[in-house]
């Protein structure tokens, strides 16, 4: 029961999301012209990695939202660094959560989740892009901008939908069941807030590995630690969860199964979880 209650009230929060953000995934494979995608996303450096995170700063979305326009990128041959900053930049580094978080908790936290996130997109994006498989890295893929820029004999319509219910079946169902058993478990992923979780290892550390695993809606972050501090949280905590919750998510991660090598996804989940970790300690000080 736990289970669906959880599950109505997160799909009926980001549904809209999901739905635009399946459908900007495919069309991303289909409208837009590959060459441009390789030009600007394809090589495996640092250059790529930065514009796939300033590309993700208008779309604001949540993990699980970005992850199908992430798995676009990867099959059009975008770099893992680039796909990786896009999809951890849409929540980490949101605009609007910045300014709502500033008004709500602070504009300390505001600033430490502000560098602490730069560091997260563009760090563990670079860190994710050099242990990739070789063959892996698009290099080649540049090499044959011409090639790819060639155009699809098939109709529009036809490749569009191909790509659509690819991309819905290989990332929807997994999502759908992935949120079922995070609501469920809800209730010993969280445990009872009172006056004892203060800033101790002893809590920093399985909060900062619940909260990457756990799934949220864009910016629900804030009245989550807002709510557990008002009963408790010591500050470390309460920032070791600012930097995680939002940042990826199980059904995130299961959601980009195929589209990345899973020596990269979980690279990607234990650095989430060391910089959320690093940044409770330096927030237990700071703040």
């Amino acid at each position: 029961m736990a289970a669906l209650t959880y599950a109505k009230v997160y799909f009926l929060a980001i549904w809209k999301a999901a739905v635009l953000a399946v459908i900007l995934g495919s069309l991303l494979q289909v409208l837009i012209p590959r060459d441009w995608l390789l030009r600007l996303f394809g090589r495996a450096g640092f250059a790529s990695t930065l514009r796939g995170g300033l590309f993700a700063l208008p779309g604001m979305m949540c993990s699980c939202c970005a992850a199908p326009v992430a798995a676009g990128m990867r099959r059009q041959n975008v770099s893992v660094g680039a796909a990786l900053a896009f999809w951890i930049g849409n929540p980490v580094l949101n605009p609007a959560t910045l300014v709502f978080m500033g008004f709500v908790l602070g504009w300390g936290f505001t600033a430490l989740r502000l560098v602490a996130g730069i560091v997260l997109v563009f760090g563990v994006s670079m860190v994710a892009q050099r242990i990739a498989r070789p063959e892996v890295l698009p290099e080649a893929a540049v090499e044959a901008v011409t090639e790819a820029s060639e155009v699809d004999a098939q109709p529009f319509l036809a490749r569009w939908g191909r790509t659509l219910w690819q991309l819905f079946w290989s990332t929807i169902p997994v999502y759908v069941l992935a949120v079922l058993v995070l609501g469920a478990a809800r209730v010993w992923l969280f445990p009872h807030v009172d006056g004892a979780m203060a800033n101790s290892l002893v809590w920093l550390v399985p909060l900062a590995i619940v909260g990457t695993l756990f799934v949220i809606p864009t910016a629900a972050e804030i009245p989550i630690v807002q709510t557990m501090m008002t009963l408790g949280m010591g500050t470390g905590p309460a920032v070791a969860l600012l930097m995680t919750l939002p940042s990826i998510s199980l059904p995130s991660l299961l959601m980009l199964r195929k589209d990345f090598d899973a020596r990269v996804l979980v690279t990607v989940a234990l650095l989430t979880m060391l910089v959320g970790i690093v940044c409770g300690l330096i927030g237990a000080v700071l703040l």
